[in-house]
C-alpha cells in the first residue's frame, strides 16, 4: 500500500503511510479511557484522528512536531473527515522523508517575498512614515519569514503572513490606480503593519505551526499589541504625532466590527479600503484553498470560515486555478524550501514498510 496525500483521502479509504503531528492532546472517553486527539498533516492539508485506548507510552512518545507512521480507516464525523488509527510508529533512522512533503508552506520562497515587502517600503515617500515601517519590519524579519497568519484560518502555513501582506500590497497598487484619492503611504504602511503583531500573539515554530497563543495575545490580541508596538517605535524614534495615531487608527479599525476586534469602523479611507483588501484576500485564499481539494463538479464541505457556504468547481474554474502565476514578477521559485533538519536523512520519499 502507498502512501496517500490527506487531500485525497475519502471516507471508507483505508490509509497507510507517514504524516506529521500538527497538533496532539490526551482526552477521556465517558468510561475512562485514554485516547489521544491528533491532527495530522502533510502539504496538502490536515484532518483530525483518533488512536483510542492509548498506553502510557502512547503518551509519552507522540509529540507534536514528530514524524509518525500510521494505518487507519477515513471516517466521517460531523460533516468532517476523520481518520481511526488502528497502528501508528514514529519515524525510524531507516525511513527517508522528505520534509516539503509535511509542511504547509506559501508557494513562493520567503526570501523572494521579502524582497518584494521591501520592493512597496521603498515606495513610500513620507519620511516619518519610512522610518517606522523600516523600523518594525526590521526587528520582526527573522520571524516574518516564516511564521504564518493565523493558527487554522486563512494563510495559516509557512510564511502565510507574508504571503498574506505581499498579495494585499499588490492588490493595494492596483485598486489605487483606481481610487486616486487614497494616500499610499499610509495604505502600504497599513498593510505591512496590520498584522505583524500576530508573531507577538501566537507562538510558531520554524515549520510555521502554531503551537498556542502567547499570554499576552491572548489577553490583548495582536490589534491591541501592534497598536502598542507603533506607539513605543513613533515614541523613541521621535515622529510626529499624527502619523503614529493614523497607523494605529489604521490597525484598529482594518477588522471594521467591534464582535470581531475593532472597537471603530474605519474613519479614513485607506482604512475603509484595508478592510477590505484584507478580506478579499483572506476569502480568496480560503476558497483556493478549498476548491484545491475537490474535482470539477463537485462541491466542497461546509466552509466555517465562509459562513458553512459550499462552493462549486466548474471548468470554468479548474482553468483558472494557475492564475496567480501571471501576476507575479517573472523569476519567482514556487516552491518554499524548508531549512534542512538533522532528522531528516533524504529527499526522497520512502516506499511503505512494515
Amino acid at each position: 500500500m502507498r502512501s496517500k496525500k490527506i487531500a485525497d483521502f475519502n471516507v471508507n479509504d483505508r490509509i497507510e503511510g507517514y504524516y506529521l503531528i500538527k497538533e496532539i492532546e490526551v482526552k477521556t472517553t465517558s468510561n475512562g479511557n485514554n485516547f489521544l486527539d491528533i491532527v495530522f498533516c502533510d502539504n496538502t492539508g490536515d484532518i483530525n484522528g483518533k488512536l483510542w485506548d492509548c498506553t502510557e507510552e502512547d503518551i509519552i512518545n507522540y509529540k507534536r512536531d514528530s514524524i509518525v507512521k500510521i494505518r487507519g480507516d477515513v471516517s466521517e464525523w460531523q460533516g468532517r473527515k476523520q481518520v481511526r488509527v488502528s497502528l501508528m510508529r514514529l519515524r525510524k533512522d531507516t525511513d527517508t522523508i522528505n520534509l516539503e512533503d509535511y509542511v504547509q508552506a506559501a508557494p513562493y520562497e520567503s526570501d523572494y517575498m521579502y524582497k518584494q515587502l521591501t520592493y512597496y517600503i521603498n515606495k513610500i515617500e513620507n519620511e516619518d512614515i519610512s522610518k517606522l515601517v523600516i523600523e518594525i519590519v526590521n526587528m520582526y524579519k527573522e520571524k516574518l519569514l516564516f511564521y504564518p497568519a493565523a493558527k487554522q484560518n486563512h494563510h495559516a502555513i509557512r510564511s502565510g503572513l507574508l504571503y498574506h501582506i505581499m498579495r494585499m500590497l499588490m492588490t493595494a497598487e492596483r485598486l489605487m490606480e483606481i481610487y486616486t484619492n487614497i494616500n499610499k503611504d499610509l495604505l502600504y504602511a497599513g498593510i505591512i503593519l496590520h498584522d505583524i503583531a500576530k508573531i507577538d500573539e501566537m507562538s510558531a515554530n520554524q515549520l510555521g505551526i502554531v503551537s498556542d497563543y502567547t499570554v499576552e495575545g491572548q489577553l490583548l490580541g495582536h490589534i491591541i499589541q501592534g497598536i502598542k508596538i507603533i506607539d513605543n517605535v513613533a515614541n523613541r524614534l521621535e515622529l510626529k504625532s499624527e502619523v503614529s495615531v493614523l497607523l494605529q487608527h489604521l490597525l484598529l479599525s482594518h477588522h471594521y466590527e467591534p464582535e470581531f476586534g475593532s472597537p471603530k469602523r474605519p474613519m479614513i479611507p485607506e482604512g475603509e479600503l484595508l478592510h477590505y483588501i484584507d478580506i478579499i484576500d483572506a476569502r480568496m485564499y480560503d476558497m483556493e484553498k478549498a476548491l484545491s481539494t475537490i474535482e470539477t463538479g463537485e462541491f466542497t464541505d461546509k466552509i466555517w470560515v465562509l459562513d458553512n457556504r459550499r462552493l462549486y468547481k466548474s471548468e470554468l474554474n479548474s482553468s483558472n486555478t494557475k492564475h496567480e502565476e501571471s501576476t507575479i514578477d517573472v523569476g519567482m521559485k514556487k516552491i518554499c524550501v524548508v531549512d534542512n533538519d538533522e532528522i531528516f536523512d533524504s529527499n526522497v520519499l520512502s516506499e511503505i514498510n512494515e
